[in-house]
């Protein structure tokens, strides 16, 4: 056996054990979910007594490419996860003035699922791969509206993982890298 074919192999048996206790190690973290409910605008319509607060959503500022706060409610709930969800359902839904969306529209989020150390999993529909934009700004937007949106709201979460039909992908739409989780990056946001 060549030095090549010998590399080659430790590095396939080395890949193998990594999975392994990647699959074996992940079951210890308690992981909360919720049952998908009603949107955020049908449950403050149809529950005007219902408390709200109010969220940041970051979108695309066409000119210079970054990412602007815009603010709208969101029903309270006992849930993190829940209220979570409905954060990223309105991401998906896009702005409401001039801003650029940054998830597009046909999108559908899965589930939501958070651990205690303050690790989001998100899982969104193929949507969001098959309807991106192309190019490396698009999925750096994409990827910190959602990241920037969830931790700015939600001081216990603190990283976010993109999922894609329940599967970690390499990269968005060929770019930007998805093999892990995300840290905030506040710095893209324009000071107002």
């Amino acid at each position: 056996m060549n030095k090549r074919s010998a590399l080659l192999l430790g590095l396939c048996i080395g890949l193998a054990v990594l999975v392994v206790l990647f699959f074996r190690t992940s079951g210890r973290e308690k992981i909360v979910t919720t049952a998908a409910g009603p949107s955020t605008a049908e449950a403050v319509q149809n529950a005007p007594d219902k408390p709200t607060k109010t969220v940041s959503l970051f979108f695309l500022r066409e000119g210079d490419g970054r990412l602007v706060a815009e603010e709208r409610p969101i029903a309270t709930d006992a849930s993190l996860v829940h209220e979570a969800e409905e954060v990223l359902a309105e991401l998906i839904k896009g702005p409401s003035g001039e801003l650029v969306a940054t998830v597009p529209a046909e999108t559908k989020l899965g589930r939501l699922f958070l651990t205690k150390d303050g690790t989001a999993y998100v899982d969104f529909s193929r949507d969001l791969v098959d309807n991106h934009p192309s190019g490396t700004e698009a999925e750096i937007s994409t990827v910190y509206a959602v990241v920037n949106s969830l931790t700015y709201n939600f001081k216990s979460i603190k990283r976010v993982f993109i999922l894609v039909e329940g599967e970690e992908r390499e990269t968005l739409n060929g770019h930007l890298e998805l093999d892990r989780p995300f840290l905030p990056d506040y710095s893209l946001i324009a000071k107002r």
